[in-house]
């Protein structure tokens, strides 16, 4: 039978393995590539879940991101290309005036888990905003120095901060380009936790033996 429906029986796996830094970059700085005309998903779509098409449709863009000698890609809402939303493999975070500033859950981005553990960090930490953030507001940020860091959060790339955001040919500094120190302390957190050298006070972690 040819034909197109969901499928009716699923082999579900986990496969664990030791893995070295994301990017080759590795804890250093990455720049990153503000997409200004297409787009991953739509609201309705299936943005918000884990699966092949999601990356099936970001491909183009990043392989032209990669041509033009940066890591990653940040994708803009769909309908006014102005609000950030996720890099292709990451969740997003800007710092600006110490406020810690991500996109809310609207069905465009993933729920992920380091995500999620950022939240709780941040929130015990200081102030944190899930809310819209314009390009606009981050380009503003950049010039007049309020715009202090950014990083994103994912499984495999943990932390990973960011030095410059290029948007329309332009690059922006984040803060003096160098890791913040938000950020370090958040991969020093979340990976001394992952590796049972800092304690973990709020149930994150499962021993399996």
């Amino acid at each position: 039978h040819l034909g197109v429906r969901p499928s009716r029986e699923s082999l579900f796996l986990i496969i664990t393995g030791p893995v070295g830094a994301y990017y080759p970059e590795g804890f250093a700085p990455i720049k990153i590539y503000v997409e200004p005309e297409y787009s991953r998903v739509a609201p309705g779509g299936g943005g918000e879940v884990k699966a092949a098409a999601n990356y099936a449709a970001s491909l183009f863009s990043a392989e032209e991101a990669h041509k033009k000698c940066h890591t990653q890609l940040l994708w803009l809402d769909p309908c006014e290309h102005k609000y950030v939303e996720e890099v292709g493999s990451m969740n997003m975070f800007f710092v600006i005036d110490d406020e810690v500033i991500t996109s809310p859950l609207a069905g465009t981005i993933l729920p992920g888990v380091t995500r999620d553990s950022v939240l709780t960090l941040a929130r015990e930490w200081g102030k944190i905003s899930e809310r819209l953030l314009s390009i606009d507001e981050i380009v503003e940020a950049s010039q007049s120095g309020r715009l202090q860091e950014a990083f994103g959060s994912g499984t495999a790339a943990v932390i990973s901060p960011v030095g410059t955001l290029n948007y329309k040919g332009q690059d922006y500094k984040v803060g003096d380009g160098s890791t913040g120190p938000l950020t370090q302390r958040l991969y020093d957190e979340i990976v001394g936790i992952q590796y049972g050298s800092r304690p973990d006070s709020r149930g994150w972690v499962t021993l399996v033996n």
